[in-house]
């Protein structure tokens, strides 16, 4: 069975605030199967937003224990966080998922992975996917040479990506925080 490919997820905060947006394409080897996909969700009451690459079902199933983890830490996401990590490290079924999120509130910016991996960013930027490192290169470079809004950079960045990864497409969504 061929792999599937998709997602472009790509989060920005700064002092004046955030956004995470995601494109919609899934592909299955060279077919595009769907092109209006949902990547990013609105979680605990919608003060947290996350975005997931990798395997869909995987995703949600970990979105799903990242949410219960929030309200368990009275929405602190370093702590959900950190709590999910060291799960999805350790415990057999969870170790299996193969899916990375970025998860986001006013305050933290941070990158989830199933090797344990809890990253924040030093410069505000995160992005994962096919063609996370399009959207991330634009990205940097509109922040330090445009006074465009996190959300614009986001949007801009993301049709960027879109334009350069086969993998990637330009139906994007941008939720801002």
């Amino acid at each position: 069975m061929e792999r599937i490919r998709s997602t472009t997820i790509l989060a920005i905060r700064t002092p004046a605030g955030g956004a995470i947006g995601g494109d919609g394409q899934v592909t299955l080897g060279n077919i595009v199967m769907k092109s209006d996909a949902k990547k990013i969700r609105a979680l605990y009451d919608g003060k947290v937003v996350a975005g997931f690459a990798g395997a869909a079902a995987d995703a949600f199933a970990l979105l799903e224990r990242f949410e219960a983890k929030l309200r368990d830490h009275q929405g602190s996401v370093p702590r959900a966080a950190a709590e999910l990590a060291k799960d999805w490290r350790m415990d057999r079924m969870l170790r299996r998922l193969e899916a990375m999120l970025i998860v986001m509130d006013k305050e933290h910016l941070l990158l989830l992975s199933g090797t344990g991996d809890v990253i924040q960013p030093t410069d505000g930027v995160l992005a994962i996917g096919s063609g996370g490192p399009y959207a991330l290169s634009a990205a940097r470079a509109l922040m330090k040479h445009t006074a465009m809004t996190p959300g614009e950079i986001v949007k801009a960045s993301l049709e960027i990506a879109g334009e350069l990864c086969i993998y990637t497409n330009k139906q994007i969504e941008v939720v801002e925080i």
